[in-house]
Protein backbone atom coordinates (compact mmCIF):
# COMPACT_ATOMS: atom_id res chain seq x y z
CA UNK A 1 0.00 0.00 0.00
CA UNK A 2 1.39 3.38 -1.01
CA UNK A 3 1.68 5.76 1.92
CA UNK A 4 3.01 9.27 2.20
CA UNK A 5 3.39 10.84 5.61
CA UNK A 6 4.09 14.56 5.77
CA UNK A 7 5.27 16.14 9.00
CA UNK A 8 7.13 19.14 10.36
CA UNK A 9 4.44 21.77 10.16
CA UNK A 10 3.35 24.02 12.97
CA UNK A 11 3.18 27.63 14.09
CA UNK A 12 6.25 29.66 13.24
CA UNK A 13 7.04 33.36 13.27
CA UNK A 14 7.80 35.15 10.04
CA UNK A 15 11.52 35.07 9.46
CA UNK A 16 11.89 31.70 11.13
CA UNK A 17 12.75 28.45 9.38
CA UNK A 18 10.81 25.31 8.64
CA UNK A 19 11.80 21.80 7.59
CA UNK A 20 9.06 19.54 6.30
CA UNK A 21 9.51 15.80 5.82
CA UNK A 22 7.66 13.32 3.66
CA UNK A 23 8.22 9.65 4.40
CA UNK A 24 7.22 7.35 1.57
CA UNK A 25 6.43 3.66 1.83
CA UNK A 26 4.83 0.90 -0.19
CA UNK A 27 6.62 1.62 -3.46
CA UNK A 28 10.08 1.73 -4.99
CA UNK A 29 11.34 5.19 -4.16
CA UNK A 30 13.71 5.32 -7.15
CA UNK A 31 10.82 4.82 -9.57
CA UNK A 32 8.83 7.83 -8.44
CA UNK A 33 8.68 11.59 -8.43
CA UNK A 34 7.74 13.09 -5.08
CA UNK A 35 6.21 16.53 -5.06
CA UNK A 36 5.36 19.10 -2.42
CA UNK A 37 2.15 21.06 -2.79
CA UNK A 38 0.37 23.58 -0.64
CA UNK A 39 -3.14 24.87 -0.31
CA UNK A 40 -4.03 28.07 1.49
CA UNK A 41 -7.59 28.72 2.69
CA UNK A 42 -9.81 29.69 -0.22
CA UNK A 43 -7.13 29.01 -2.79
CA UNK A 44 -6.36 26.21 -5.18
CA UNK A 45 -3.70 23.66 -4.43
CA UNK A 46 -0.40 24.64 -5.99
CA UNK A 47 2.87 22.83 -6.54
CA UNK A 48 6.02 24.17 -4.93
CA UNK A 49 8.74 21.62 -5.70
CA UNK A 50 9.33 18.06 -6.81
CA UNK A 51 12.22 15.63 -6.99
CA UNK A 52 12.94 12.38 -8.79
CA UNK A 53 13.97 9.55 -6.50
CA UNK A 54 16.15 8.00 -9.20
CA UNK A 55 18.72 10.75 -9.57
CA UNK A 56 17.69 13.67 -7.39
CA UNK A 57 16.72 15.79 -10.33
CA UNK A 58 14.48 18.53 -8.97
CA UNK A 59 12.23 21.36 -9.99
CA UNK A 60 11.22 24.30 -7.82
CA UNK A 61 8.34 26.56 -8.78
CA UNK A 62 9.32 30.07 -9.79
CA UNK A 63 7.17 31.59 -7.04
CA UNK A 64 9.36 30.03 -4.33
CA UNK A 65 12.63 29.51 -6.15
CA UNK A 66 15.51 30.83 -4.10
CA UNK A 67 13.54 30.37 -0.86
CA UNK A 68 12.49 26.69 -0.89
CA UNK A 69 14.87 23.76 -1.23
CA UNK A 70 13.86 20.17 -1.91
CA UNK A 71 16.12 17.22 -1.19
CA UNK A 72 15.77 13.46 -0.86
CA UNK A 73 17.35 10.79 1.30
CA UNK A 74 16.91 7.56 -0.62
CA UNK A 75 18.15 5.45 2.26
CA UNK A 76 15.25 6.76 4.35
CA UNK A 77 12.68 7.04 1.53
CA UNK A 78 12.21 10.60 2.67
CA UNK A 79 11.87 13.91 0.85
CA UNK A 80 12.52 17.19 2.63
CA UNK A 81 11.29 20.70 1.96
CA UNK A 82 13.35 23.36 3.63
CA UNK A 83 12.15 26.92 4.02
CA UNK A 84 14.94 28.93 5.69
CA UNK A 85 12.94 32.15 5.95
CA UNK A 86 9.18 31.75 6.15
CA UNK A 87 6.75 34.49 5.22
CA UNK A 88 3.09 34.93 6.21
CA UNK A 89 2.15 34.04 2.63
CA UNK A 90 3.57 30.55 3.24
CA UNK A 91 0.64 29.76 5.54
CA UNK A 92 -1.08 26.70 4.07
CA UNK A 93 -1.55 22.98 4.40
CA UNK A 94 1.45 21.29 2.82
CA UNK A 95 0.99 17.96 1.08
CA UNK A 96 3.40 15.52 -0.47
CA UNK A 97 2.37 13.40 -3.41
CA UNK A 98 3.88 10.78 -5.67
CA UNK A 99 3.71 9.70 -9.28
CA UNK A 100 5.78 7.25 -11.27
CA UNK A 101 8.75 8.85 -12.99
CA UNK A 102 7.75 7.10 -16.20
CA UNK A 103 4.49 9.02 -16.09
CA UNK A 104 6.09 12.34 -15.22
CA UNK A 105 9.61 12.42 -16.72
CA UNK A 106 9.62 16.20 -17.06
CA UNK A 107 8.87 16.74 -13.37
CA UNK A 108 5.58 18.52 -13.92
CA UNK A 109 4.10 20.12 -10.78
CA UNK A 110 0.41 19.99 -11.66
CA UNK A 111 -1.57 18.39 -8.83
CA UNK A 112 -3.64 16.28 -11.22
CA UNK A 113 -0.45 14.64 -12.49
CA UNK A 114 0.14 12.95 -9.13
CA UNK A 115 -1.55 9.70 -8.19
CA UNK A 116 -0.85 9.28 -4.48
CA UNK A 117 -1.31 11.85 -1.74
CA UNK A 118 -0.55 12.13 1.93
CA UNK A 119 -2.79 13.86 4.46
CA UNK A 120 -0.82 17.08 4.73
CA UNK A 121 0.77 19.09 7.50
CA UNK A 122 -0.44 22.54 8.53
CA UNK A 123 1.95 25.47 8.43
CA UNK A 124 0.90 28.74 10.03
CA UNK A 125 3.21 31.74 9.85
CA UNK A 126 2.54 34.62 12.21
CA UNK A 127 3.61 38.12 11.28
Amino acid sequence: EVQLQASGGGLVQAGGSLNLSCVASGFAFDDYVIGWFRQAPGKEREGVACIAGLDGGAYVDDDVKGRFTITADNAKNTVYLRIPIVEPEDTATYYCAAVKLAKNPRLILRPRTYDYWGLGTQVTVSS
